[in-house]
C-alpha cells in the first residue's frame, strides 16, 4: 500500500520519536496518559533497588545480609507475573473490565508497601519502644513484598492493556514508548529522591518515601482513568467456567518452541547480568581506575546497547531470522567477557572499556531477538497476551535477580579464599573472584547457545517481525 500522507505529516512522523505510535483505538493523549503507570513503576524500582539500599546500610546501619534479603523479596514475586497476566486475560466482571482491576490493585499494593516502609526501616535501627521484637523484620519484609507484587501486577496488566488497545501496526511502538517512560521515571525520580535525602533524617525519610507513595497512586489513577471500555457481561457469561492456568500454560508452550525460548531467555539473562554489580568494582579494585572513570563504564555499556539496538533494527527490517540474531548477540557476549578477563593480566583499561561496550552490544541484540520471538509466539487459544507478557517478565526478572545475587556472593566468597591463600600462592590476587564470575558467564553463554541451536534450525514456526520491521515492544526488556 502506498503512503498517501501529507509531506509535512510524514516529516513529523519521521522526526518525532513515537509520533506514529498512535492509532484510532489509542489516541496520543490517552497513550501518554496511560504511560504514566510506567513512571510510577520506575520510581518504585529506584526506591527499592537504589535509594533505600544505600539508606539502610549507611544511614540506618542495617546489616547488609538483611538488606540483601529485603531487596530479593520483590524478585521472588516475579515468577507470579505469568499467573497475573493469565488472570487479567480471563477476569470477568459485570462491567466487563479485565486489565483495570489488576492495575488498580497493583497500585494499592505499591502504595501500601511504600506507606508502611519507612516505619519498618526505622524500627530496624533498634528504636522500637513497645510491641513484639519481630515487628521490625516483619513490617519491613511486608513492605518490600507488597511493593514487589504491586510493581509486577501494575506493569503486567498495564502493558497488556496497551497492547490490547493498540492495533497490529502500532502495538510494538506503543509498548516501546511505555518502556522509555519507565526509564524516564527511574532517571528523574533518582535525581529528585537523591536531592531530597541529601540532608538525611528519619523524619525526612518518612516524608520522601510516603510522598513517593502518594505520587504513585496519583499517577496510576490518572493513567488508568477511562482506559478500558465498558463491556457489560451477563450473569450467565460470568458464571461460565474459566480456563485453568495449567491448560493455558500448556497451550502457550504448545505455540511453537515457547518453552525452549523461555529457557534461552533465562540462561542468557543469567549470563549477561551476573556482572551487573561487578563491572565498576572490577575497574576500580583491579585496574585502579578512578571513580569518574568507572562511572563512564555505564555510558560505554549503554552506547554498546544503543548500537546493538540500531543494528538489530536494520536486520529486522531485512527480515533476518530472530534466532540467528540472538546467536550473534551471544557470540559478541563471549568476545566481551574474554576482553574483560584479559584486561587484568594485561593491565589494559582500553581493553576493559571495549569489553564493557561489547557486553552492552551483545546484550542488546540478545534482548531484541528473544523479545521479538516471545511476542510473536502464537497465542490464539487459551493463552492470551497477558500470559505471554507475564511469562517473559517472569523469566527475565527472576533470572536477573538470581544473577545479581549469585554474582556478588560468588565474587566475595572466592576473593576471601584467594586472598587468604587457601587457593594457593599463585592466586593471591583481587582479580580472582571477578575472573571466576566472568568465566561462569562464558559457560552460561555456551549453555544458552546449546539451548538456542534447535530454535535456529527449527522451521516449524518461523518467527519474523510483523508490519514494517520497526522496533517496538519486542525490542525492550519489561
Amino acid at each position: 500500500m502506498s503512503d498517501k500522507r501529507h509531506p509535512l505529516t510524514q516529516f513529523t512522523l519521521n522526526m518525532l520519536p513515537f509520533a506514529d505510535a498512535t492509532s484510532e483505538g489509542l489516541p496520543l493523549k490517552q497513550l501518554l496518559r496511560l504511560s504514566l503507570f510506567q513512571i510510577s513503576v520506575g520510581m518504585c524500582a529506584v526506591m527499592l533497588l537504589g535509594t533505600l539500599n544505600r539508606v539502610m546500610i549507611v544511614e540506618l546501619s542495617v546489616p547488609a545480609t538483611f538488606v540483601a534479603i529485603m531487596i530479593a523479596l520483590p524478585v521472588l514475586s516475579a515468577p507470579f507475573r505469568a499467573l497475573l497476566g493469565f488472570k487479567s486475560d480471563n477476569y470477568r466482571s459485570a462491567i466487563g473490565w479485565k486489565r483495570l482491576p489488576y492495575l488498580w490493585f497493583g497500585t494499592l499494593y505499591q502504595f501500601g508497601g511504600l506507606a508502611i516502609m519507612p516505619f519498618g526501616l526505622i524500627l530496624l535501627t533498634g528504636s522500637q519502644a513497645i510491641g513484639p521484637t519481630w515487628a521490625a523484620e516483619v513490617g519491613s519484609s511486608l513492605a518490600f513484598l507488597l511493593c514487589g507484587i504491586g510493581m509486577h501486577m501494575t506493569q503486567t496488566a498495564g502493558l497488556a492493556l496497551a497492547a490490547d488497545r493498540a492495533d497490529d501496526e502500532t502495538r510494538g511502538r506503543v509498548v516501546a514508548l511505555l518502556y522509555v517512560m519507565f526509564l524516564i521515571g527511574m532517571g528523574v525520580s533518582a535525581l529528585i529522591v537523591g536531592a531530597l535525602l541529601r540532608d538525611f533524617s528519619e523524619f525526612r525519610l518518612i516524608q520522601v518515601v510516603q510522598g513517593t507513595a502518594v505520587v504513585t497512586i496519583v499517577l496510576n489513577v490518572i493513567a488508568l482513568w477511562k482506559q478500558e471500555r465498558i463491556k457489560p457481561m451477563s450473569k450467565e457469561e460470568r458464571a461460565k467456567p474459566q480456563p485453568k492456568f495449567n491448560d493455558a500454560w500448556n497451550d502457550y508452550l504448545a505455540g511453537g518452541n515457547a518453552g525452549r525460548l523461555l529457557v534461552v531467555v533465562f540462561l542468557g539473562t543469567l549470563a549477561f547480568n551476573m556482572q551487573d554489580v561487578l563491572l565498576e568494582p572490577y575497574g576500580g579494585e583491579v585496574l585502579g581506575l578512578s571513580v569518574s572513570a568507572t562511572t563512564l563504564l555505564t555510558a560505554a555499556w549503554a552506547a554498546g546497547a544503543l548500537v546493538g539496538f540500531g543494528l538489530a533494527a536494520k536486520w529486522l527490517g531485512r527480515q533476518m531470522n530472530v534466532y540467528t540474531m540472538c546467536g550473534r548477540g551471544l557470540l559478541f557476549g563471549l568476545i566481551a567477557f574474554c576482553a574483560v578477563i584479559f584486561a587484568a593480566p594485561l593491565n589494559s583499561a582500553l581493553l576493559f572499556f571495549i569489553g564493557a561496550t561489547l557486553i552492552g552490544f551483545g546484550g542488546g541484540l540478545f534482548s531484541v531477538a528473544t523479545l521479538t520471538a516471545a511476542m510473536n509466539m502464537p497465542t490464539d487459544g487459551l493463552a492470551g497476551r497477558g500470559l505471554a507478557l507475564g511469562a517473559w517478565g517472569a523469566a527475565q526478572a527472576t533470572a536477573a535477580g538470581i544473577a545479581i545475587a549469585v554474582g556478588g556472593s560468588l565474587r566475595d566468597v572466592v576473593n576471601a579464599a584467594a586472598m587468604s591463600g587457601s587457593l594457593g600462592p599463585g592466586l593471591v590476587d583481587p582479580s580472582v573472584g571477578y575472573s571466576v564470575v566472568y568465566h561462569i558467564e562464558i559457560y552460561l553463554l555456551f549453555a544458552t547457545l546449546i539451548a538456542l541451536g534447535p530454535l535456529v534450525r527449527s522451521r516449524v514456526h518461523p518467527i519474523q517481525p510483523k508490519g514494517d520491521g520497526r522496533l517496538g515492544l519486542a525490542d525492550f526488556p519489561t
